[in-house]
């Protein structure tokens, strides 16, 4: 049986690559970079090589990278470090900006925030493409807002969002206003495939992961430009300059340090054709079945597809029977029986959200896993249909 991974979203392997860069950081060289002996040193230094060379990957000081466990964290850690550190200050009650199409570790943050705190949250619905107008977070804007959180690229339907736009947009706003407004994206999803110079997108706080990339799961990095304000939310030692408690991933630093050395230009273009072509053969030999969000302001590797009268968790189930690889939406609610936000907030259609399948291309992904993965679904959508009440 074939095997086809297709959930590059959710998680990518480890490259070689990576795993040779880390591995001597998990045996000989094994020291805590807070030593002062030879052993520590040797681990501070490969700290902070690693440190710069995502400072070059995004173009910014060595003092704006901290490290962090992932995504979420970073996302906790700019939204609610940001809150906690203006709150004192702030005379009114602060507002916040976001989006109903962000990653669950934003969503989720601005809600806890709203239930035990004294903030105001503001979260903005996409267009129908999926797409978060540049224009429609600037009329959110009031006087009291202190952050606007929008996602660069969404994980499940792959929109593209105008981050540069949005952030010059602030830039001028905040020309004219007493209390500043800092801007915040969780760019994820876009790391492998996007600009990610930090100046070019005009953000104040940006969110990456390690294990989206080709490193393990585990290790993070948040952004956060000179004199933004962040309060810490782990305390203990005084690693990442006061923000983040905890002696540091060596390994887990070194494996990112290394894989956004890997991002190459190329094979963005090489997994676009790919897509392209999978999306265009599913057209084809499925009737019935349209796609979810914009197909032009649309990440490389993302194909989502809305397979009407059928259920995406059936269709998941028999894709795994034969060795494919996919998803029903996030990886991070897949055991919720929840239809996707997302899908709900773009086309407030339940069944549509219920129906709808997520694939995810990367490097390794092939052109004969393609048309065997095509293949097998025209079978599996056919059956599903034939027992379905909802299908004539």
């Amino acid at each position: 049986m074939e095997r086809v991974y297709l959930d590059y979203a959710a998680t990518a392997p480890v490259k070689k690559e990576v795993l040779d860069a880390m591995l001597p950081y998990l045996t000989e060289k094994f020291g805590n970079p807070s030593s002062l002996h030879s052993f520590g040193q040797e681990a501070r230094q490969a700290v902070d090589d690693s440190r710069k060379k995502i400072a070059d990957f995004l173009n910014c000081d060595i003092s704006e990278v901290t490290f962090t466990s992932g995504g979420t964290e970073s996302d906790n850690l700019a939204i609610k470090g940001l809150f906690f550190k203006l709150k004192p200050a702030t005379k009114k009650v602060p507002h916040i900006i976001t989006t109903q199409i962000e990653h669950h570790a934003v969503l989720n943050s601005c809600k806890a925030l709203e239930k035990i705190y004294d903030v105001e949250v503001t979260y903005l619905k996409p267009n129908s493409d999926g797409i978060i107008e540049a224009e429609n977070v600037k009329k959110a804007i009031k006087e009291n807002t202190v952050l606007v959180s929008v996602m660069y690229v969404n994980n499940e339907i792959g929109t593209v969002q105008p981050i540069r736009e949005i952030g010059k947009m602030i830039e001028v706003e905040n020309r004219n206003r007493k209390n500043r407004i800092y801007f915040h994206t969780d760019a994820v999803q876009a790391t492998e495939y996007q600009k990610m110079d930090v100046d070019y997108l005009h953000v104040d706080l940006l969110t990456l992961s390690g294990h989206k990339i080709g490193s393990p799961k585990g290790i993070g990095v948040l952004y956060l430009k000179k004199s933004t304000p962040v309060m810490a939310m782990m305390h203990g030692g005084e690693q990442e300059n006061n923000r983040r408690a905890g002696t540091e991933n060596v390994a887990g630093i070194i494996a990112l340090g290394k894989a956004v050395e890997l991002i190459n230009v190329k094979d963005v273009e090489k997994i676009e054709k790919l897509r392209n072509y999978f999306i265009d053969k599913v057209f084809n030999e499925i009737s019935e079945v349209e796609l979810n969000g914009s197909k032009e302001n649309r990440s490389p590797n993302n194909v989502n597809i809305y397979f009407k009268y059928i259920e995406g968790e059936s269709i998941l189930l028999n894709l795994d029977l034969v060795g494919i690889a996919a998803s029903s939406g996030s990886a991070c609610t897949s055991q919720s029986l929840q239809p996707s936000h997302v899908l709900v907030a773009v086309y407030d259609d339940p069944q549509r959200a219920h129906g709808s399948i997520r694939f995810t291309l990367g490097d390794k992904t092939t052109k004969k896993e393609i048309d065997y993965t095509v293949e097998k679904l025209k079978i599996i959508v056919k059956k599903l249909r034939d027992m379905s009440p909802l299908y004539k």
